[in-house]
């Protein structure tokens, strides 16, 4: 299986605590300070404290925003002012870049997948973007198509999640959670963190580990797609296999082929480990999330609370926060995983 030099060195220096709390300051007023929201009957199930942080409630659903405003802002900042914004993405960076391109006065082209959730490719439409698609399945590059259009519009690339100011604007997740907590006498011992590229996970591991060093912080991914918890074992980057032999997921906001190389070097020093779950986990967590909590999660989203609800962190007499990382899912997706969620007993 493919991996990375274990000697590879991040290309860009990665963001610390002041970063971040710069990125929060960027994003005051525009992001949603998204609630950290606890059930009884979720404690009950678990037998310890669950807090959840709701970004399926940020702005474009998802918790990309703050990235994807932080670092186009910093390019403004910068006195940069891109004749174009260009991303490639399944769906959430992709809403995420539209919408802070279009508070910012900027035109953006997102590369998309062809066989992206409906809803995504709609709503990133609907935020003023241009999207052009590409077949994955038949073995296109998105990162072809990307540079195509960097140069043919002589625009700036937005990438999603191993660029610094990313995994800054993405830190504030965590940087909130932690404030959001302790303003409840809580001390966390854990937060369980979705993870793709590692974007938002290392944002939160800088966040936690300022503010509350003692907290351990996991990312988790869908089983078959789990090259981050593998990459943390051998401690170098390891690549999903192809998505054919590796399986599928439904967790299509999950499925990055291997780890960024910015990301890894943050999450090697900092993660206290990897989790994976099942589809079924997941869509149980999903069915869950709706019934009980009363909150719309897609899968990639609610892979975190899967980790928790199937045990594979132990919650008895701990406190644990979950990010809730996304709410972008298709009716049909969403009325399936439920079916099967509570199929599932």
């Amino acid at each position: 299986m493919p991996s990375s030099p274990a000697s590879e060195a991040p290309l860009e220096t990665p963001p610390d605590a002041v970063a971040i709390e710069a990125a929060a300051h960027r994003l005051a007023g525009q992001a949603v300070a998204t609630p950290l929201l606890e059930w009884p009957e979720l404690n009950a199930q678990v037998g310890g404290r669950v807090l959840i942080k709701a970004e399926t409630l940020q702005r474009t659903g998802s918790f990309k925003f703050r990235g994807a405003f932080n670092k186009i802002s910093r390019l403004l900042e910068s006195g940069q002012k891109p004749r174009t914004i260009v991303a490639y993405s399944s769906g959430n960076h992709a809403q995420g870049v539209a919408a802070a391109a279009g508070l910012l006065g900027l035109p953006a082209v997102i590369v998309m997948p062809a066989d992206a959730p409906a809803i995504k490719l709609a709503k990133t439409r609907a935020y003023g973007a241009e999207v052009v698609t590409y077949d994955r399945r038949g073995g296109e590059s998105r990162e072809a198509v990307a540079e195509a259009i960097l140069a043919e519009r002589e625009g700036t690339l937005v990438r999603p999640y191993d660029d610094p100011d990313i995994i800054a604007g993405q830190g504030t997740v965590g940087q909130e959670l932690v404030s959001q907590a302790a303003s409840r006498g809580v001390t966390l011992d854990a937060v369980l963190v979705p993870c793709s590229g590692g974007g938002l996970v290392a944002g939160c591991a800088l966040a936690v580990a300022e503010r509350s060093p003692g907290t351990r912080v996991y990312a988790v991914e869908p089983e078959g797609f789990d090259d981050t918890r593998r990459s943390l074992v051998a401690h170098r980057r390891l690549a999903n296999r192809p998505a054919g032999d590796a399986g599928h997921s439904f967790c299509d906001a999950l499925l990055a082929p291997m780890p960024g190389a910015l990301t890894f070097a943050i999450n090697d020093r900092l993660l206290a480990g990897g989790l994976a779950v099942s589809d079924a986990e997941v869509a149980r967590a999903m069915a869950f999330a709706f019934r009980t909590l009363k909150l719309v999660v897609e899968p990639g989203g609610a892979v975190a609370l899967a980790a928790v609800l199937a045990g594979k962190i132990d919650c008895r007499g701990r406190s644990v926060a979950v990010v809730c990382s996304g709410g972008n899912v298709d009716a049909e997706t969403f009325c399936r995983a439920l079916a099967e969620g509570d199929g599932q007993g």
